[in-house]
């Protein structure tokens, strides 16, 4: 599971009641600890601990960038100092999190101790003159099951902000020719979003799976994990190529300090190691280390934004839109050789062969139904975009590969989506609902959010808390 740190900033006003802001500090960090959430104070900058004072915000935002902050709380607990709160959360650049605990009813004598509201609605107007994009989680009381969602929710976003900004994905090899539809432009990812190719080529990969093979201890292991998971369908050389290509693919992940990789999976590979990767793939994916497929390199990018979402709980798996359901009308098939991780899977995956190759190394296994996201960022023409939606598992006609039949709402809408772009064929699904997580992540790093469902609203009003 991802952990993500806080800098908890409580902010006050001077012309409203400092002891019910100190309170509310107070009671603010016990919530956070009794959710067990990590946070890093301001205790020790003043003798409130309370930000108010535009001579703390350099020590304040020294202290966060040391401890590592990955996320700014500004809890209200009075009015709040709009243009504090807003110099600290330009200086610190990371997601914003604007909250206030519900106000009291007034004294008998018409005395109101905080107006907390007022002051979100200062502070919002101000982070916006900042140009600091910022999530406002809605005005409630402590104990409010919307304030542990809203802030679980914001961790994930902020999971999302820190994994993106910090993404390194393994290029093993180039794209196949003929799929000209992966071609990424490796320049423009790295200027607009910092994200990094580790380029490696096929040879390297080759060479590694050789010293897997010698070395033996490694690839030992990995041939036991695959007979106890798997129902074995080829031959024993052909399992220990698997082994040692998974063992290989994992050294060169962590070699090059990458979060991920997308592999040129055909034709290459087999005329060197005479198997398919996807069993490969389907291993390192269950490790939390997402492996696609055809030298997917924006596919990688939507596998480490999706299980950052999912804070990490949950595998991700990445597939083909490919079929339309011969009997549902609104029903697709989700497929691909074999590449999803096992715990995908609602049945003990088979070792075998692939639908379209002559090769050894597919898993074959459904998919567990249930709820799904499904999701996909990609880009051209200088802009990109996520494209985001639910669909849930439905039965169909047994497939091959690693498959899961899904019903969305509208296939028609959703086909024209992918046809008209910037999408294409592939897409990454979560057996967890964190489209609003994507959705108010995209605010922070330079994503437009894209639904192929008209549910924009429906996520507004959740984040919103209704």
């Amino acid at each position: 599971m991802s952990n993500v740190v806080l800098g908890y900033a409580p902010t006050r006003r001077s012309i409203f009641s400092a002891s019910d802001a100190l309170k509310y500090r107070s009671l603010i960090a016990d919530r956070l600890r009794e959710l067990t959430i990590d946070f890093v104070d301001i205790d020790d900058i003043n003798p409130e601990g309370l930000l108010y004072d535009d001579r703390d915000v350099k020590k304040i935002a020294e202290k966060f960038k040391a401890a590592g902050v990955e996320g700014l709380f500004l809890p209200h607990c009075n009015f709040g100092t709009e243009y504090v709160c807003a110099r600290l959360a330009r200086e610190l650049k990371v997601p914003v999190l604007l909250w206030g605990p519900l106000d009291e009813r007034p004294d008998e004598n018409g005395v109101r101790l905080r107006d907390t509201q007022c002051g979100l609605f200062a502070t919002g107007k101000v982070l916006r003159r900042f140009q600091v994009p910022f999530t406002y989680m809605t005005n409630c009381r402590l104990n409010d099951p919307v304030f542990e969602r809203g802030l679980r929710d914001f961790l994930a976003v902020c999971n999302v902000v820190k994994t993106f900004r910090r993404m390194r994905i393994l290029q093993i090899s180039t794209r196949p020719f003929d799929f000209w539809t992966t071609m990424c432009n490796e320049g423009e990812l790295l200027e607009k979003f910092n994200i990094q190719l580790a380029p490696v080529p096929m040879t390297e990969l080759v060479e590694t799976v050789k010293a897997a093979k010698v070395e033996k201890t490694k690839a030992a292991g990995m041939v036991a994990y695959i007979r106890r998971n798997m129902k074995v369908k080829i031959e024993d050389r052909e399992v220990e190529n698997v082994a040692a290509l998974a063992v290989a693919m994992e050294e060169l992940v962590k070699k090059y300090g990458c979060q991920a990789a997308a592999i040129q999976c055909w034709n290459a590979l087999q005329t060197e190691l005479g198997i398919m990767p996807c069993a490969a793939n389907a291993i390192l994916n269950e490790k939390g280390i997402p492996v696609v497929c055809e030298t997917d390199v924006h596919g990688a990018i939507t596998a480490l934004l999706v299980e950052a979402a999912g804070m990490g709980e949950t595998r991700s798996f990445f597939a083909d839109w490919t079929i339309r359901h011969p009997d549902i009308e609104n029903g697709e098939l989700l497929q691909h050789c074999g590449p999803w991780p096992l715990s995908v899977a609602k049945e003990t995956p088979e070792l075998t062969y692939p639908l379209a190759f002559d090769h050894p190394g597919s898993l074959t296994a459904e998919a567990r139904h249930g709820e799904i996201t499904l999701c996909r960022f990609d880009g051209d023409n200088g802009e990109y975009s996520m494209l985001l939606g639910n669909a849930k598992g439905v039965n169909g006609p047994r497939g091959m590969g690693t498959y899961l039949w899904i019903e969305v709402k509208n296939i028609k809408r959703l086909e024209a989506k992918i046809v008209e772009g910037p999408y294409i064929h592939h897409c990454v699904g979560i057996h967890k609902d964190v489209v609003p997580v994507l959705y108010e992540a995209c605010k922070y790093i330079g994503v437009k959010p894209d639904f192929y469902d008209p549910i924009e609203e429906d996520v507004k009003a959740y984040l919103r808390g209704e």
